[in-house]
């Protein structure tokens, strides 16, 4: 698992085998089963977790049972819920896994004090809050801009290799749409091609 995460971080930045031995160390390593959550409502998100395998989502529940996903982390992803993180206050959200999968977690104190400890591992992260915010932007205004067809073309444009690991209710609840309206959506799309 930790094998994963240091060839990821040696593709994706500058640091040294040795900066990327430190910040492997000082993760812990956590199997998850299909469906086991990370996190419920009412707890602290106390860790930085990164996916070396599987995929995670991030989601509330309302009352009537209903999911809103907010997220999907498939491997080589990182999640959190950073609000919780941030102010150490309790958690709306779950996440929890998809798929069994493997994760490796920084506590909120060891990871702040890698990022003061190594430059290029707060610029590699300010580089992944950036693009998280600018994905997050986009799909907020396809959300609330987009027609149903809209909204499933541009899921299908980012994230195609979703589309066969994931169950037609959660991409449906990601979407925003009901599950009818997806079946039709694909059924069109598929007669189209």
């Amino acid at each position: 698992m930790k094998t994963e995460f240091e060839s990821y971080l040696r593709s994706e930045t500058a640091l040294s085998a040795a900066e990327i031995r430190l910040i492997s160390d000082c993760a812990d390593t956590r199997k998850l089963h299909r469906n086991e959550a990370l996190l419920t409502p009412g707890e602290v998100c106390r860790h930085k977790v990164f996916i070396a395998k599987g995929m995670l989502r991030t989601y509330s529940v309302k009352e009537d049972g209903s999911e809103h996903i907010l997220q999907f982390s498939p491997e080589h992803t990182w999640t959190l819920d950073a609000e919780s993180y941030d102010t150490q206050t309790p958690s709306r959200y779950y996440i929890s896994a998809i798929e069994n999968s493997e994760v490796l977690l920084w506590t909120r104190n060891d990871f702040l004090r890698l990022l003061s400890e190594l430059p290029l591992l707060k610029k590699y992260a300010d580089h992944i809050v950036s693009r998280t915010m600018h994905s997050t932007r986009q799909r907020l205004h396809t959300t609330l801009s987009g027609t149903p067809e809209e909204k499933y073309d541009d899921f299908v444009q980012h994230y195609p290799n979703l589309l066969t690991r994931l169950p037609l209710r959660m991409i449906a609840a990601y979407l925003g749409i009901s599950l009818k309206t997806l079946t039709r959506l694909r059924s069109a799309q598929l007669q189209r091609s």
